[in-house]
Order: structure tokens, then C-alpha cells, then sequence
């Protein structure tokens, strides 16, 4: 049986601003709901990904800016370039032996990391 990965919380403070940001990040928005006062639902996807973000009013009690997601990518660079042309504060490409890496935060500090790994163990 797969165990497929669906929906990932992410803390905000400003619901707008953080729908904002994942759009210009390339993200897509699949859902903007306001079940009934006090829970908005937000679902964002980034690009080619089968799991998403979901951001809004009453959706966790985590803190914002205490998240941290990994993703894959193919390019760190070409990401990277994506992110800054965008308008996005995104690190150098981190070179390590399990993969490239770049890393940015969303307008509450929920840190990202993208990761481009050459290969995987398959089994």
C-alpha cells in the first residue's frame, strides 16, 4: 500500500500576503475558502508537485515562521534563478555530496530548502 503525502500546514500571519508570495514563487492556487469566520483554507501546489501547502485562518496552532519543508528540484541553479527573479532573497546553490541545495524563507520565516539529487536508491 502507497502512503502518499497530500497536504502540509504552514504557519501565517498574514493569510493575503503568504498567498501572495507562493503565487510569485510559481505555486498554484488550488483553493481559497472561507469555511465560516475563523477558518480560511488556503491549498497551494507547487509546480509538478503531487502535495501541497495549505496556509489560512484557524488551520494550525503552529507558530509561523517555525516550519521547515524540503522539495526536490532538478536544477538548484535553475531554481535559484527562478527564485531571485522573482523578487525572492534565495541563498547561494550549497554544493554538498548528497545533492545541491538552496534555501529561502516565505514572509514569516518558514524556511525552505530545495534539494537536487543526482540519484536515489531504488528498492
Amino acid at each position: 500500500m502507497d502512503w502518499k503525502i497530500e497536504l502540509i500546514p504552514v504557519p501565517v500571519t498574514d493569510v493575503d500576503r503568504a498567498k501572495a508570495f507562493y503565487e510569485t514563487v510559481g505555486f498554484h492556487a488550488d483553493h481559497d475558502h472561507r469555511v465560516h469566520e475563523g477558518l480560511r483554507f488556503v491549498q497551494l501546489t507547487p509546480p509538478g508537485s503531487a502535495c501541497s501547502i495549505v496556509i489560512g485562518d484557524g488551520i494550525t496552532d503552529k507558530v509561523p515562521g517555525t516550519q521547515e519543508i524540503q522539495v526536490v528540484v532538478a536544477s538548484a541553479e535553475t531554481a535559484r534563478a527562478q527564485l531571485v527573479e522573482a523578487g525572492v532573497e534565495a541563498s547561494e546553490v550549497d554544493a554538498q555530496p548528497w545533492g545541491n541545495f538552496v534555501y529561502f524563507r516565505d514572509p514569516d520565516g518558514n524556511r525552505w530548502s530545495l534539494q537536487a539529487v543526482q540519484s536515489r536508491p531504488h528498492g
